[in-house]
């Protein structure tokens, strides 16, 4: 048979016709043998389908000593010219070199290296790169891929051409997403429950049942994964010895319920009536029953998975664990359907399985099983998380100093939390795999913009198991178990108790800026409180309303809130604290947007203040009855009341007296409140310690304290004619001055709006002295001071009424009046207190 003709004969789709010239056809002697691979294995490969995907590969001797030393005896008379051209397909390449294994260009051989044996081609027969090779070397070279394939079948890696880096495939190059299923995996679904209702246990029948929406080897797989992990589940009473263990398939389907080596069995049976090569995987596993940081030396192994060739490379899968997990406190089976143990990739499988055979672990480098014992147990949930392991890398820690660290990095917004107990043997014991929050004192958890690092710190020596949970910021459900490890404390720290966290972790959360909370002045790290007292400040990408929440271990929750005062800003949000014990406290703060009152308030930052050196004293504390709207801010200003002469909530005074001016550019009718915790030596009420002036749109609020200590002063404001006051801030007024304030005069309602007082600029004057009255009264025609007799001031240039008026001896008030017309009646300003002689004040 000519070359011509036998290449037409195995019909194979060149990109590029290859064609012997006429005039050197080959004879019978140098007749070039055609060697074709079996593609039944690769049907389903579609690169197999592209014609333009095929290549032709030559071999040849690289010289005429080398040629001549690999011929083997041959019988008389046989042609050691003969040559042969190899062709295989690109998706086969993995079965017979290696997947890098394929030249781009082919080899192109003049002429041989014997002339004895030469043949000559045609010119267009070398141009077309066919190559021509001696027959020894062809079948060195056709022997090569039945070797490499028992290679693949024993799972060991094939080895590629000296000049290529073997790549291999992971689950992400299958499939992008388990999505892609959906179809099959619907079928699968659907198609078992039919077939458990009809009671049809056979497993060729199943498989062909199951497998019919398939259209490839790994969707044929999938669906016998997806059969699997829905209709057995895991024998837990034959596990324990309450019952017998089911061995046969039909047993196993009938009963639903298997332990791991009857899904294995199972999975190798069902690949094996679909023509999917399937070897069964005996190994330990961190599953039930496993002991954490065991030593699996000298332990007979427990577990059995699987290992699938497709394409040529090996691929792990468990579907014992993809089906569920089991409750040992209630001896029972959750269902929980867990696509991570489809074609897991090596890297992540060998965190919780490992082989007997170090073949198996398909891995570059293999471990050791001493470096199994020490791997930090991940559940599927890390992984699916995207979650990074900093430190530490093995899952045994020793406390430095009573203290133990873990960090985990993430690429996607996550919230964390932990549990730290006293040490259990079993791993998958005590604890559950989901939590809402912490219970926990003994660790600060604080996250990052893309770590989370977790500092522990056991109460006592002994050993004590962490586990790790998290779930994406997004995600509304409980958060799940993704990693544990144990702590070995020789010796503990000793400190003072930290409050418990019940909102997962510190410094701001994950939500905080889907909150509207864009930044903070503290980090997550621990805030060591000087002087005691500490200020926060948010910074806000909109208004927003703020409350918080301090908790000291032993302080009084009445008393945790006279240490807070919060001010409110459209962009800023702070909070000023209070450290009357020493010791660590926890500051929580919870928002909502200012406008949404119907919206609940959520939580968007925990801080964790240390106080070790001044506290502040019990009469220092914030008034009671403190505001949520401390100082100017977003409430004062959608009212109209701006350009505050004091922008902070905490006004301190050395004098003993201020002035808080503003403008009041709505011309709302004001009120002034003045309290104190306690005012029992004041000789005048509060009230006499305020006085206002109202000019134009300017406001001013004079102060005068009797004593030193804490005030509050609540502004108020008539939104509404007719309506109620509403609370429009409190200012927090801090007296450190030893010398009594004096009584402002006492005012009534005919004291408006224009009305300014300029002398005597207070209530309590001396008796038997003069006493220069100035003041301006707009719109009245006369101003008196009426005593013991009536003096009329006089209206002078400026506009302001004034005179000189004697206080008496005997009297004890002065009214200063005024007469709105000719009319005698008279309306009282204010009022004001003569020192009685025998009256100490």
């Amino acid at each position: 048979m000519s070359a011509e003709v036998a290449i037409q004969k195995f019909s194979f789709p060149f990109a590029r016709a290859a064609h012997l010239s006429q005039e050197n056809d080959v004879t019978r002697k140098g007749c070039i043998q055609v060697k074709t691979l079996e593609l039944r294995e690769l049907q389903d490969d579609p690169v197999l389908s592209n014609p333009s995907s095929v290549r032709v590969i030559g071999a040849q001797a690289h010289n005429e000593k080398q040629a001549q030393e690999s011929l083997p005896e041959l019988p008389p008379g046989q042609d050691v010219a003969a040559a042969q051209v190899l062709v295989f397909g690109e998706a086969s390449k993995s079965t017979v070199l290696s997947r890098q294994c394929v030249f781009e260009k082919l080899i192109v051989e003049s002429e041989d290296q014997r002339p004895a044996a030469k043949r000559q081609l045609s010119s267009e027969s070398a141009a077309r790169t066919i190559t021509v090779v001696k027959k020894s070397a062809v079948r060195k070279e056709a022997d090569e891929p039945r070797h490499l394939q028992q290679k693949a079948q024993l799972g060991q890696r094939p080895r590629a051409c000296a000049s290529v880096t073997v790549t291999r495939k992971h689950r992400k190059d299958l499939f992008t997403s388990s999505d892609v299923f959906h179809r099959v995996d619907s079928h699968a679904v659907r198609a078992g429950a039919e077939l458990k209702e009809k009671c049809v246990y056979n497993v060729k029948t199943i498989v062909q049942s199951i497998t019919k929406e398939a259209r490839t080897e790994l969707e044929k797989l999938r669906a016998i994964w997806v059969w699997l992990c829905h209709n057995i589940e895991y024998d837990v009473s034959g596990y324990l010895g309450h019952s017998e263990k089911l061995s046969s398939p039909e047993e196993v389907i009938a009963a639903g319920r298997g332990v791991c080596c009857s899904y294995s069995n199972l999975c190798t049976e069902m690949c094996r009536e679909v023509g999917i090569e399937c070897q069964e995987v005996p190994g330990h596993s961190k599953g039930i029953g496993y002991r954490q940081g065991q030593s699996l030396k000298h332990v007979k192994s427990d577990h059995l998975w699987n290992a699938v060739l497709l394409g040529g490379q090996w691929f792990l899968l468990d579907a014992c664990w993809g089906a569920g997990r089991v409750d040992m406190e209630h001896e029972s089976f959750v269902k929980r359907f867990d696509d991570f143990y489809f074609l897991t990739d090596p890297e992540e499988f060998i965190d919780s399985h490992f082989p007997d055979e170090e073949k198996w672990q398909l891995l570059d480098i293999p471990i050791s099983l001493e470096e199994f014992e020490r791997r930090v147990f991940k559940t599927s949930a890390f992984f699916s998380m995207g979650l990074r392991l900093l430190r530490p890398h093995h899952c045994h820690i020793v406390t430095d100093n009573g203290e133990a660290s873990v960090s985990l990095g993430f690429s996607k917004p996550t919230t964390f939390t932990y549990e730290i107990t006293q040490h259990q043997d079993l791993l998958h014991c005590g604890a559950s795999e989901q939590k809402e929050s912490i219970n926990s004192s003994f660790g600060i958890l604080t996250v990052s913009h893309r770590s989370m690092k977790l500092q522990l710190l056991p109460p006592a020596s002994g050993m004590y198991d962490v586990k790790v949970f998290a779930r994406p910021e997004a995600a509304a459900t409980p958060l799940v178990w993704v990693c544990s490890f144990t702590v070995e404390c020789p010796t503990p720290r000793a400190m003072e108790e930290i409050p418990e966290n019940p909102f997962l972790s510190w410094g701001l959360q994950s939500v905080a800026g889907s909150l509207g909370v864009t930044s903070s002045s503290q980090s997550s790290e621990v805030a060591e409180v000087n002087e005691g007292v500490f200020d926060l400040v948010l910074k806000t990408s909109r208004p927003l309303m703020m409350l918080c929440e301090l908790v000291h271990p032993e302080m009084d929750a009445a008393i945790a809130k006279r240490c807070l005062a919060t001010q409110i800003k459209p962009d800023t949000l702070t909070c000023h604290v209070l450290c009357p014990l020493h010791g660590f406290y926890r500051l929580s703060v919870f928002v909502r947007d200012y406008e949404k009152t119907e919206v609940k308030f959520q939580n968007t930052a925990n801080f964790l203040l240390h106080c070790r050196g001044k506290v502040v004293s019990p009469h220092e504390l914030f008034p009671p009855n403190l505001g949520s709207a401390c100082g100017p801010g977003t409430r004062t200003s959608e009212a109209g009341l701006s350009k505050f002469s004091h922008t902070t909530a905490v006004v301190v005074t050395q004098q003993g007296k201020c002035n808080i001016t503003f403008h009041n550019h709505r011309d709302l009718e004001l009120h002034t409140v003045l309290s104190k915790e306690e005012n029992k030596s004041a000789a005048f009420p509060l009230s006499r310690y305020l006085f206002c002036t109202y000019t134009d749109t300017k406001v001013t609020v004079s102060i005068s304290l009797p004593d030193t200590g804490v005030y509050r002063l609540g502004l108020y404001a008539r939104i509404t004619p007719g309506g109620d006051f509403n609370p429009m801030c409190d200012f927090i007024l801090r007296n450190i001055c030893d010398q009594p304030g004096i009584p402002f005069p006492c005012v009534y309602s005919a004291w408006s709006k224009g009305c300014v007082l300029f002398e005597p600029r207070v209530g309590l004057l001396e008796p038997a002295s003069w006493v220069r009255f100035r003041v301006r009264v707009p719109g009245i025609q006369r101003v008196s001071v009426v005593g013991e007799t009536r003096t009329d001031l006089k209206l002078n240039k400026s506009r302001i009424w004034e005179g000189d008026v004697f206080s008496g001896n005997a009297l004890q008030v002065l009214k200063l009046a005024v007469s709105l017309g000719d009319s005698s009646d008279m309306a009282v300003l204010m009022t004001f207190d003569i020192k009685q002689q025998d009256k100490e004040v």
